[in-house]
């Protein structure tokens, strides 16, 4: 699939409405809660104490909203290309389809799976079945990994992180293309968003680009 392709299926799949997120815990980006260091704990606390602030202030943006069962449709009749691939050495088509697979997927804090995940456990999960890419398993540490990206020069599959607490950074989500990115929201679980919405551009700290093969992507 090429990225023309690509762009085309981010572009015809927007409609109205989403999948509500089951939540077991509110917040998002920390590691599993039995085994969180010093700093994962005092990042789980602010996103706890912010989770009801941010699915309240989630449910007002003015962002477009995609069905997930509409990309999960789309995505099962995809056959992705081994020569597409991004700048960063990344395969574009295995990382959309990794991506997709996960569209819907309610929000869990602390999960890791296909019954619930929260955002840093979406980046690392698509990040090792697209590009066997092993990243740490929190927002925070993520967000020291690979090299810093300005707003205007995000490329395909890097990471962009936000502010959504007060204790940054304390969300983050794979950037696709045209200005979308693919996270898991606390509102609606795992979905696809635009840079341009209100509650995201206004909290938008920075990008990371991991260069497949370097150093930190081995970690």
């Amino acid at each position: 699939m090429s990225g023309e392709c690509s762009l085309r299926v981010l572009q015809g799949a927007v409609v109205a409405g989403a999948t509500a997120a089951l939540l077991l815990l509110s917040g998002c980006g920390a590691s599993q809660p039995r085994f969180r260091n010093a700093d994962q704990e005092a990042e789980a606390e602010e996103e706890v104490r912010f989770a009801s602030r941010i699915r309240e202030e989630e449910s007002r943006e003015d962002d477009r909203k995609f069905d997930p069962a509409l990309w999960k449709g789309r995505a099962g009749h995809l056959l992705p290309s081994r020569e597409d691939v991004t700048p960063a050495g990344l395969n574009r088509d295995w990382l959309l389809l990794e991506a997709l697979s996960f569209l819907g997927v309610p929000y869990s804090y602390g999960g890791n799976g296909k019954d619930g995940i929260d955002c840093s456990g979406f980046t690392a999960r698509v990040y090792r079945g697209g590009a066997e890419i092993l990243l740490p398993r929190s927002t925070a540490e993520q967000f020291r990994v690979g090299e810093e990206v300005e707003r205007d020069s995000l490329l395909f599959g890097d990471l962009v992180f936000f502010n959504t607490t007060g204790r940054a950074p304390s969300h983050v989500g794979i950037y696709l293309e045209d200005g979308l990115f693919a996270h898991a929201s606390v509102t609606y679980g795992v979905t696809i968003s635009s840079l341009e919405s209100t509650y995201y551009r206004n909290r938008f700290l920075a990008g990371r680009r991991v260069v497949a093969g370097s150093r930190e992507a081995k970690q």
